[in-house]
């Protein structure tokens, strides 16, 4: 079982920033891909940020250029740096990462985190 457990979600101003982070433990080999997503009530669930084992990124356009992930690989931990924050980031923002539960490549995993409440007032 692999556990993802987020922190640093809260409430904010219009303009400020937040980070989150994400830690990774139980039983598994490596960690490949770690991301962010979001949910607003009455959305679909979006992709924000991912970044690979080897750093490199992906941002939604929706970020504006305004947030960065990052990880660090020893910790089995990944961030989430938002700034500028606007009313239309307010959702849950969900921690995912994939990997390997063991040495093999037929023992796969996805495991998401529980979720963390951004909330941003105008």
């Amino acid at each position: 079982q692999v556990e993802l457990v987020e922190s640093g979600g809260g409430l904010v101003q219009l303009g400020g920033s937040l980070r989150l982070s994400c830690a990774a433990s139980g039983s598994f080999f490596r960690i490949n891909a770690m991301g962010w997503y979001r949910q607003a009530p009455g959305k679909q669930r979006e992709l924000v940020a991912t970044i690979t084992a080897g750093g490199s990124t992906n941002y939604a356009a929706s970020t504006e250029g305004r947030f960065t992930i990052s990880r660090d690989n020893a910790k089995n931990t990944v961030y989430l740096q938002m700034n500028s924050l606007k009313p239309e980031d307010t959702a849950v923002y969900y921690c995912n990462a994939d990997g390997l539960r063991s040495w093999s490549l037929a023992s796969p995993f996805v495991s998401w985190g529980q979720g963390t409440q951004v909330t941003v007032s105008s």
